[in-house]
C-alpha cells in the first residue's frame, strides 16, 4: 500500500471493513475523462483530448474490472488507438508486477517494475492501493482514470471518429435501465463475490453469499428468451456481468466460498456466457491460467499457493480457438444473436 507516495506495507486484499466485518472496496482516486475535443468530462479536469496513440491501458488479466476495459476497447475498435501492458498474474508483496510470465509483459512505456510506480509517477504523494485498470496519458505523463466504469464509458463515447460508431454500449434509450441493472448487479454479484471471499465474520460472509446467489437466480430468470440482458443488443451491463461469470467457476466458487452452485448449473447463464465468448474479440481478453494463478496467489486465502487443476469448464472449447492478440484488431462484431 502507498502512503504519501511510499510503499509501506505488504499487499493485503482487505484495506477497510464495515461494522459487520465486511469487505469495503477502495474508491478510485483518478477521475479525469478523455473527450473528443478535450473538454472536461463528468469529473476531474479537462485537457485529455482523444488522439490515436496518446493513451495506454495497464491491466491484469485476472481482474474483472480491468477486463471490462479490454472488452470495451475491442468492441469499439480502439486496439490501434490505445496500447496495452499486462501485469503478471500472481499478486506479490508489492502488488502487481510486470514481467515475463506467459501472457504478460514488461513495462516498455515507463520502465516500471511494479504498478505502484506508475501511480507515484502520476502523483508523488499518492496514498492507497495501486489497482488496475489504469488509463495513462503518454503526452502528459499522468493517470487519466483508474475507475473501470468511467473508462468503459469514455471508450464508448469519448474517442469520437477513432471508435466504431456502429457499437453503442450505453445507448440513450436504454440508459435508465442500464443504470438501474448496474446498480443491482454490482453490489450483489460483481462486488458480492469479493464481499463473500474477503469477509472477516460469518455474518458478513452469509449476507454476501445470499446476495450472490439471489442475483444469479434473478439473472437466470431474466435471461429467459433473451440473447443479452436487454434483448438483442450488447451493452456495458453485459460486459459487467460477463467478467464475473467467466471467473465464477474457476475462482469464486472455490476460493471465495461461493459454492452453493456453479454457473454451469444455470442453463440460461451458461448459454449466455457462450454467446458472449462467441463475439469476436471477447474470448481473446480471457486467460483462465492468469485468472486461476492470480486469485490462488492471494496468501490470506490460500497460504500454500497451490493452484487447483479443475474445474472442467463447459466453455473451454471457445477459449481454445485461435485468438487474436490484445493489440490486434478484432473482426467487427455482430452484437445480436445469430
Amino acid at each position: 500500500m502507498l502512503v504519501n507516495g511510499t510503499w509501506t506495507a505488504d499487499w493485503q486484499p482487505v484495506q477497510a471493513k464495515d461494522a459487520k466485518g465486511g469487505f469495503v472496496r477502495q474508491t478510485s482516486s483518478f477521475r479525469h475523462w478523455i473527450t473528443p475535443d478535450g473538454s472536461p468530462g463528468p469529473t476531474g479536469e479537462g485537457g485529455f483530448r482523444a488522439e490515436a496513440g496518446r493513451y495506454h491501458l495497464y491491466v491484469a488479466l485476472i481482474c474483472p474490472w480491468a477486463s471490462r476495459t479490454l472488452i470495451a476497447r475491442k468492441l469499439k475498435g480502439l486496439e490501434q488507438a490505445i496500447s496495452v501492458s499486462v501485469v503478471e498474474p500472481p499478486l506479490t508483496d508489492k502488488g502487481w508486477r510486470f514481467g515475463d510470465y506467459p501472457g504478460a509483459n514488461r513495462d516498455e512505456l515507463n520502465g516500471a517494475t511494479y504498478l505502484h510506480e506508475i501511480y507515484t509517477r502520476a502523483d508523488p504523494t499518492v496514498s492507497g492501493r495501486a489497482t488496475v485498470p489504469v488509463l495513462w496519458d503518454k503526452q502528459r505523463h499522468t493517470i487519466v482514470n483508474n475507475e473501470s466504469a468511467d473508462i468503459v464509458r469514455m471508450l464508448n463515447s469519448g474517442f469520437g471518429d477513432l471508435a466504431d460508431d456502429t457499437v453503442d454500449l450505453y445507448p440513450q434509450d436504454l440508459r435508465a435501465e442500464i443504470d438501474a441493472l448496474n446498480d443491482r448487479i454490482y453490489p450483489r454479484l460483481n462486488n458480492g463475490v469479493y464481499r463473500a471471499g474477503f469477509a472477516t465474520t460469518q455474518e458478513a460472509y452469509e449476507e454476501a453469499f445470499g446476495e450472490v446467489f439471489g442475483m444469479l437466480d434473478e439473472l437466470e430468470q431474466h435471461l429467459t428468451g433473451k440473447a443479452f440482458l436487454f434483448g438483442d443488443r450488447i451493452t456495458e451491463t453485459d460486459i459487467r456481468l460477463f467478467v464475473t461469470l467467466i471467473r465464477f467457476d474457476a475462482a469464486y466458487h472455490g476460493l471465495f466460498k461461493c459454492n452453493l452452485r456453479q454457473v454451469a448449473d444455470y442453463p440460461n447463464l451458461s448459454a449466455y456466457l457462450e454467446r458472449m465468448l462467441a463475439i469476436p474479440g471477447v474470448a481473446g481478453t480471457v486467460n483462465i491460467d492468469h485468472i486461476k494463478r492470480g486469485y490462488y496467489s492471494i496468501r490470506s486465502l490460500n497460504p500454500t499457493g497451490i493452484v487447483p487443476l479443475g474445474p472442467a469448464l463447459g466453455f473451454a472449447n471457445l477459449l481454445a480457438r485461435p485468438r487474436d492478440d490484445l493489440g490486434a484488431p478484432a473482426s467487427r462484431i455482430r452484437p445480436a444473436a445469430e
